[in-house]
């Protein structure tokens, strides 16, 4: 699922193993806007490690709010995850 773009896995630094993040999952299924965020970050050019510091960084400049598009995109604002992909690539 991880090579077909259904799902994100990282690796720890020296590691072998995939970890991959339980936001990814709704009821234990892949959400459906994993794969389309995955489709939008390949077609960028960016790969997974790039996609997933992305989507886990904060979103503001330090202040109180500590949201990441990952919570966005748990909020079903793909499109905005989506924009922000095409713009950091």
């Amino acid at each position: 699922m991880r090579r077909a773009g259904e799902l994100i896995a990282v690796r720890e630094e020296g590691s072998t193993e995939w970890r991959y993040p339980s936001w990814q999952f709704d009821g234990g299924r892949p959400r459906r806007d994993v794969t389309r965020i995955t489709a939008e970050a390949r077609t960028a050019g960016m790969d997974e490690s790039r996609l997933y510091e992305l989507l886990t960084a904060p979103l503001g400049l330090g202040g109180r709010d500590r949201r990441r598009l990952v919570d966005l995109l748990l909020e079903g604002r793909t499109d905005e995850v989506v924009a922000a992909i095409r713009a950091a690539a």
